[in-house]
């Protein structure tokens, strides 16, 4: 029997396990194993509603081990940190518990047919400090972090704001707001920077004292000459007026030259904020260029058309950790690292693993562009959507766009648990909407 093995569990590598699983695997065909160093799976792009706490990790997150189990592939937590393509075998670091004690030691596993789908990370630009001094929303614990010391930095506030009344009865003058400081323009900041102004109003009406939407002080920094480049301007324009309206300060063509504690310096000045967040750029994990496989200069794995790793017939690899240049001339362009991506690609891939244990020829990838989406919290969302019957951009805005943008989640949770099983999540959700609060407090 063919071992698969599938090295990464975000939105392209658990698409395709449970693809493959409930194909090859439980006709028996092959074994699929899904490698990952987490024990559950959250949908990347819902990230900064957790950091706000408008979304809880605990109803949304997937455990890997249960839901393996029901789509016949088999899970093992781990990290990869070798490959070996002459013996066809992958090494895992040993596995360390909560205290950091050794549950499991190295291990080394077998396959046939290796697929990498490691995702991302926020790209630091060499810029050593980032990592120490700023927040990033590469993962859900990190999210679950940054929400945290938010909610501890707004309980600060609270109760400064309360002694400075009982002290000084005469001084209306209000205390400083919390700044947050957010790196990049791209999706996740601007989606980010309006969760948190919603945030705030609602700590306002939890009854939290002295809280109000002035207390908070949003500043986006962006290198280029606009925020949301890869969107069209004018939706663009429309998201920078509605976070402007909240108070979000955008300063674009500003470079950060360094990063200090609570500290963004440029090339003219340096801006102060109590948090920092780091949601600028893309950057495959630096092993990847570690492996003896090719990588560009963000250590992506450069692939064919096939989704094949170049020069390797028995490896794939997909979603944002892989390079792969579409068209030809002034017409080429690398695939986006974006979530429509990284499912195109799952369901190709399925297709040509199926097709190299058939003895079939393999089927070329082509990326298809179905628009953008974005929401700004509760404020706004609008977008553009590709009609591929009239080759048309429909732009979308208000409750339609809304519906569209959810409808992104609502397909990825339908390739994972099928349609009998997507009726219940939705019923759930519908029931909790309406007997949870409407922000996580914890």
């Amino acid at each position: 029997m063919k071992q698969i093995v599938i090295v990464g569990g975000g939105a392209g590598g658990l698409e395709l396990a449970t693809r493959l699983g409930d194909s090859l695997g439980r006709k028996r065909l092959a074994e699929i194993t899904l490698i990952d160093a987490n024990r559950t799976h959250l949908w990347k792009p819902l990230l900064h509603e957790v950091a706000s706490g408008s979304l809880d990790t605990g109803h949304e997150a997937l455990s890997y081990r249960a839901h393996s189990s029901e789509h016949h592939y088999y899970f093992r937590m781990g990290q990869m940190v070798g490959l070996d393509k002459t013996n066809q075998t992958l090494t895992l670091a040993p596995l360390l518990d909560h205290h950091g004690k050794e549950i499991l030691g190295e291990r080394l596993v077998h396959y046939d047919y290796l697929v990498m789908a490691t995702g991302a990370r926020s790209n630091d630009f060499g810029l050593s400090s980032v990592r120490e001094h700023c927040h990033t929303l590469d993962s859900a614990q990190e999210a679950e972090d940054f929400h945290l010391t938010f909610l501890n930095r707004f309980m600060q506030f609270s109760e400064a704001a309360n002694q400075h009344a009982l002290t000084n009865h005469h001084d209306q003058t209000p205390p400083e707001p919390v700044r947050v400081a957010i790196v990049g323009a791209g999706a996740t900041g601007v989606e980010l920077a309006a969760e948190l102004c919603n945030a705030v109003e609602r700590l306002e009406k939890f009854g939290i004292k002295a809280i109000h939407p002035s207390s908070l002080q949003v500043t986006i920094i962006e290198a280029t000459d606009r925020i949301l480049p890869a969107l069209p301007e004018s939706l663009a324009a429309k998201a920078e007026q509605v976070l402007k309206e909240h108070g979000v300060d955008i300063r674009t063509q500003t470079m950060i030259k360094d990063v200090q504690a609570q500290q963004l310096i440029t090339a003219d000045q340096t801006l102060q904020a109590d948090l920092l967040v780091w949601a600028a750029g893309v950057k495959a994990p630096k092993f990847l260029s570690e492996l003896g496989l090719p990588t560009n200069r963000i250590h992506q794995i450069e692939i064919d058309a096939n989704l094949q790793v170049k020069g390797e017939s028995a490896i794939f690899a997909i979603g944002d950790c892989a390079s792969l240049i579409q068209g030809a001339g002034e017409q080429a362009r690398p695939v986006p690292s974006l979530a429509q991506a990284a499912h195109q690609m799952a369901a190709t891939c399925a297709t040509n693993l199926q097709a190299l244990i058939d003895g079939q020829p393999l089927t070329s990838f082509l990326y298809h562009d179905h628009g953008s989406l974005l929401s700004l919290s509760r404020f706004q969302t609008f977008g553009s959507v590709l009609d591929e019957l009239f080759k048309k951009n429909w732009m979308l805005e208000g409750k339609i766009a809304h519906w569209a943008y959810a409808s992104l989640y609502r397909q990825h949770q339908m390739t994972l648990h099928g349609l009998g099983r997507m009726v219940w999540i939705l019923l759930a959700a519908f029931i909790e909407r309406r007997v949870k609060p409407k922000l996580k407090l914890y």
